[in-house]
């Protein structure tokens, strides 16, 4: 087990490398220049002063020589500094935003978790019946509702006509003034509706692809073994034949990362928050070359390292898989 996670480590690097590669490739084929957008908002601003300003962003020289420049200031940890007018370092800007992106996307993974695979395992041992009908009305609507409009619904359902919850924001605005226990009860107000969008199509995918794999183990033999034994209906579920549908489960939540990173634009976008979300599509509009650069290097590791933690817990999950060498 420790020699396959060092080897899937050292694979981390290489595969980064050919991620970065190719994001850094097409982010340039995109129309616009950094330069271009804030000489524009300046009407002083000379050919001279555009010139300059390319030549400290290396925008003059091909697109390889670029990449090479930035690969290696990333080597030692350097993620460069903003196009922006702040000029801040990338990695200052990052870690501002990022506790915020996986502490909505953990919350909403615990929201999955736990609640689709119940409705899966439900669905599967009532076949056909309202609770599974209805299960599956709910997964059709998961999946066909695009989740910028729902996020829109929601916004204006919950938050405006019955006002629920806030439709923007962390905070209140007297968040400051508030004891221990308020400003957690805060921000989980201010939290439920992004965590909530976040978790509903993750939760309807995952919902029904339980219920399937509950329904291929349900028919195998050594199920009806165990009935045939005289053990408790429970005991037939939950032992034998929950833990054996598990190992796909475990895939497409590791798979699901990538995606709830990727919404979490949509939805810190809509509701304002202040996230990693957010500071990539105020990034893209502005063609901040380093931070986009720099968010997709850390969602590229932590989709990497997701994958690593699912094939890490295939092993205690099926004690039949070994990642010895044969």
């Amino acid at each position: 087990m420790y020699a396959y996670v060092i080897r899937r480590l050292v694979m981390v690097g290489p595969m980064l490398i050919g991620i970065t590669l190719i994001s850094f490739f097409i982010i340039h084929l995109a129309p616009g220049d950094p330069t271009e957008l804030v000489t524009n908002l300046n009407p002083n601003a000379s050919p001279e002063s555009l010139r300059k300003l390319r030549d400290l962003y290396h925008l003059d020289e091909p697109i390889i020589v670029q990449y090479l420049l930035w690969l290696k200031k990333v080597a030692v940890m350097d993620f460069g500094h903003s196009f922006s007018m702040d000029a801040r370092p990338v990695i200052d800007k990052i870690a501002e935003r990022i506790p915020i992106t996986l502490l909505i996307n953990i919350l909403s993974l615990m929201v999955i978790f736990f609640l689709a695979i119940p409705i899966g395992v439900l669905s599967a041992t009532r076949q056909h019946s309202l609770f599974d009908k209805a299960a599956s009305l709910f997964v059709f609507l998961g999946f066909s509702i695009p989740s910028f409009w729902l996020a829109l619904l929601l916004m204006i359902g919950l938050g405006v006509k019955l006002d629920w919850f806030p439709i923007s924001g962390m905070v209140s605005f007297n968040h400051d003034q508030l004891s221990a226990w308020g400003k957690f009860l805060d921000y989980a107000h201010h939290l439920t509706l992004p965590v909530l969008l976040s978790g509903l199509t993750g939760l309807a995918g995952l919902s029904r692809f339980s219920r399937q794999n509950m329904l291929e183990v349900i028919r195998q033999d050594y199920v009806v073994t165990a009935r045939a034994k005289g053990l408790s209906e429970a005991v037939v579920i939950y032992k034998h034949c929950l833990k054996n549908a598990m190992l796909p489960i475990v895939t497409i939540l590791a798979l699901s990362l990538p995606g709830l990173i990727g919404g979490s634009v949509i939805f810190e976008t809509i509701y304002s928050i202040p996230g990693m979300g957010q500071l990539f599509y105020q990034s893209v509009m502005s063609r901040d070359y380093p931070v986009i650069m720099g968010i997709l290097v850390i969602g590229a590791f932590l989709t990497l390292l997701a994958n690593l933690l699912a094939d890490v817990a295939y092993g205690f999950i099926d004690p039949r898989i070994s990642y010895g060498r044969r």
